[in-house]
């Protein structure tokens, strides 16, 4: 299994929770971006940056990804298109899509989308905080647990 992370908008308080996690089973993993984004120094931690544009580090990671690998994200079309390879993905709330969910994701994404489009305030996504953190953690140490028994 290989680790892929969305680099974009990566919050910094999962960086030491995933580096841990790196280092400990000795993952291989790789951080792709359109810019410099550190989760700190690993030997088992390729960086990739892309060219600039609203996808570009989506396509890399879909490019790449195999089956059974796990990618971190919070971008939910993404998430669908990595859930489509046989590949799992997890956002950065802990939340960790599925076959049997990530349509209902994408729907719920796609409706406040269309609010927000026909001028609807929505307020957006609640701050990132310890709360959020340790839910990522404990569903990101359950996923690995089951993989590196």
């Amino acid at each position: 299994m290989t680790l892929f992370i969305d680099g974009d908008a990566f919050p910094n308080l999962l960086k030491p929770i995933v580096l841990k996690a790196i280092e400990r089973l000795k993952l291989k993993t790789y951080l792709i971006a359109n810019k410099r984004v550190t989760v700190g120094k690993s030997k088992y931690i390729e960086y990739l940056i892309v060219d600039a544009g609203a996808d570009e580090a989506d396509h890399k990671i879909v490019e790449m990804v195999e089956k059974e690998d796990l990618v971190i994200t919070a971008d939910i079309p993404l998430a669908d298109r990595i859930i489509t390879k046989n590949a799992h993905a997890i956002d950065h709330r802990g939340a960790l899509y599925s076959v049997e969910n990530i349509k209902q994701y994408l729907t719920m994404r796609n409706f406040m989308q269309e609010m927000r489009d026909a001028g609807e305030i929505t307020g957006g996504p609640k701050a990132f905080g310890e709360k959020d953190a340790r839910e990522f953690a404990n569903q990101f140490n359950a996923f690995l647990g089951k993989r590196f028994k």
